[in-house]
C-alpha cells in the first residue's frame, strides 16, 4: 500500500479547499463572515466542524446549542458573551466551551479579525438555534473582561 492509497484504511481525508466557502447569512450574523464547512462525520457520530472567519466588528446572533459547542480560536482577537455574563476577550489558542442551551454570541473584536474552529454535535438534526442579532450596545457595551 502506498501513502496515497486510502482505500485500505478506515480514514477519510477531505482536502483543504475541497468544499466551497459560504458567506455567513445575514439571518445568523452581523458583518462580514466566511464559513468553511469542514465536515459532518458519518453516523453514528453527531460531530460537525466548521472554520469561521469574522471581519472586525462581525459577530454571531444570539444563539444556543442543544449539546453545547466547542470553539478553538486559531487567529486574531475576538469577544464572546453568555447572557448575563461579561463580554470576554478571546485570542488565538483559546478553547471555549459554550454550555448546552446557554444563550451566547461570539465574533471578532471591533478592530481585529478573528478565526475559530467550531465543533458541534447534532441532536435530531439540530446543531444551533439562531435568535436575534446582538445590538451594537451589547457588542460594544460594558467592561471587557480579559483573562
Amino acid at each position: 500500500m502506498t501513502t496515497n492509497d486510502l482505500s485500505a484504511v478506515d480514514m477519510h481525508i477531505r482536502r483543504a479547499g475541497s468544499t466551497a466557502a459560504i458567506e455567513g447569512p445575514a439571518e445568523w450574523f452581523t458583518g462580514k463572515v466566511r464559513i468553511d464547512w469542514v465536515f459532518s462525520a458519518p453516523e453514528p457520530s453527531r460531530l460537525g466542524v466548521a472554520v469561521v472567519n469574522f471581519a472586525p466588528g462581525a459577530r454571531t446572533n444570539w444563539h444556543t446549542h442543544p449539546l453545547g459547542q466547542t470553539l478553538l480560536v486559531t487567529d486574531g482577537v475576538g469577544w464572546t458573551q453568555c447572557e448575563g455574563g461579561p463580554r470576554t476577550e478571546i485570542r488565538a489558542g483559546d478553547l471555549i466551551w459554550c454550555n448546552c442551551r446557554r444563550r451566547h454570541w461570539h465574533g471578532a473584536s471591533s478592530t481585529t479579525a478573528m478565526q475559530h474552529v467550531a465543533i458541534n454535535e447534532n441532536l435530531e438534526g439540530n446543531v444551533v438555534d439562531w435568535q436575534e442579532p446582538v445590538t451594537d450596545e451589547v457588542y460594544l457595551g460594558g467592561e471587557l473582561k480579559k483573562v
